[in-house]
């Protein structure tokens, strides 16, 4: 065999070794995947995070797989029941998908104990099985959210009506100054809600709502709390001071007052925290808005929490990648790079201390009185969050209220409505009402 012969088969040989190397090294890459939905920036920016992380582990690859809000978890729903849940997911529902989540604790080893430091223990709560014995970490919250707000300043000024100042102005005095504003600026509104039931919690809990028992776990709609939050609601339709149209003739889904807010068309805005990043785009400076403290009635000054959870599950086949995506995107230089590049309002409670530098100011001015809400929170309002079945409970408040406010049935009726509609959800599940502690 002469050299020339000899130094081809040693290149078809090499080729052949180097293509079996990258085939190898190909099937050894653990291919991962998320259930997403976009809010805002937030999937760019975690995308960046994701390409970094890929950067530092090349045998880990993390496909987001987008879906709209609106069929997130049902989709999500579909797969776990068919057997093929996403690795991890990025979801609102928490308490719906209790008991098929991955508990990361013996995967984040010594580290557990800090993670969890990092975040409200309410939020794990909120993951785990109802009972107690349940202490797994399945995942952490991306942001929190916290129903509260807005006002638009300009109109105020314009009206000659100051600002209240401090933390304890009531409903009422704010919906009296809201409508003197609308009056003499000549805007159409005064005060607008979220077609919600979750949007009604907080306020109706502020006038002393009982909604849930936490020694049993269920529901007792009626009381005096909710019928004066009831009453002061159907009023603002009655009186025209709110926009008929978020609240009747709905179609039985979700409506925001947004844009009624961003068009210059309302004073008073109770929505949340979650708004802040699309009225810095959409309203850029058309007029000064501002976010200010929970309104008070007599028992409480009340919101409700919420938030985005990042979860694993634990059908997964790959445990200790996901584990270390999760503690990847929940590290403090992660969760500050999302917060401020998606003017999100961080979980993490290190952060919130210290401050998230958030580059706009008026987004830092609005997070940083929403984080002053979170700590108005009551306990029924965490353990209704958390609450297996409050998908259940906001989607028959927001359909009876707005049966209600169009004079489709009385008040009586709507109670009526919601409580059986939560005793048989609790027959037909009973395992999602037992006794939170």
């Amino acid at each position: 065999m002469n050299r020339m012969r000899l130094f081809a088969l040693l290149m078809v040989v090499a080729l052949i070794f180097g293509a079996m190397g990258v085939t190898a090294r190909a099937q050894s890459v653990v291919e991962l995947r998320v259930l997403w939905y976009n809010d805002g920036a937030e999937g760019e920016v975690t995308r960046a995070l994701l390409d970094k992380f890929e950067a530092q582990n090349p045998g880990i690859k993390v496909t987001l797989d987008t879906v709209a809000f609106a069929d997130l978890h049902n989709l999500l729903q579909t797969q776990i029941e068919g057997g093929t849940p996403p690795d991890m997911a990025s979801i609102t529902e928490l308490g719906r998908f209790q008991g098929k989540y991955l508990d990361l604790t013996p995967l984040l080893g010594d580290q557990a104990e800090a993670w969890a430091a990092m975040y409200p223990a309410s939020f794990f709560d909120w993951l785990r099985t109802p009972g107690g014995a349940d202490k797994g970490l399945y995942g952490f919250p991306r942001s929190i959210s916290v129903s509260g707000p807005f006002i638009n300043a300009t109109l105020f000024e314009q009206a000659g009506v100051k600002i209240p100042e401090g933390d304890k102005t009531t409903w009422e005095e704010w919906i009296a100054l809201a409508t003197e504003v609308a009056q003499k600026t000549n805007t159409p509104y005064a005060v607008a809600i979220d077609r919600s039931g979750h949007r009604s919690f907080g306020p109706a809990m502020s006038y002393g709502m009982t909604l849930l028992d936490p020694a049993t776990g269920k529901f007792t709609v009626d009381s005096p709390g909710l019928r004066k939050w009831a009453e002061i609601f159907t009023k603002w339709h009655t009186d025209k001071i709110t926009p008929a149209e978020v609240w009747i003739g709905g179609g039985g889904t979700y409506k925001a007052a947004k844009e009624y807010f961003v068009n210059g068309q309302l004073v008073f805005y109770y929505s949340g925290g979650w708004q802040v990043s699309a009225f810095l785009k959409e309203i850029g400076t058309n007029f000064d808005w501002r976010a200010v403290p929970q309104p008070c009635g007599p028992v409480a000054c009340a919101g409700m929490p919420g938030g985005t959870a990042m979860v694993a599950f634990k059908d997964t086949k790959h445990p200790a990648e996901v584990a270390k995506v999760m503690a990847y995107l929940s590290s403090e230089e992660s969760m500050n790079e999302l917060a401020v590049k998606a003017q999100f309002m961080t979980g993490n409670l290190k952060l919130i201390e210290k401050g998230v530098e958030y580059t706009n100011p008026k987004a830092r001015e609005a997070f940083n009185t929403f984080a002053g809400n979170i700590t108005k929170l009551t306990e029924q309002g965490w353990q209704l969050q958390g609450h297996p079945l409050i998908s259940v409970i906001n989607v028959e408040m927001r359909d009876q209220f707005g049966r209600m406010v169009a004079g489709e049935i009385d008040l009586n009726e709507a109670i009526k409505r919601m409580q059986t509609k939560m005793d048989d959800a609790c027959k037909a599940e009973p395992q999602k009402c037992v006794p939170l502690k």
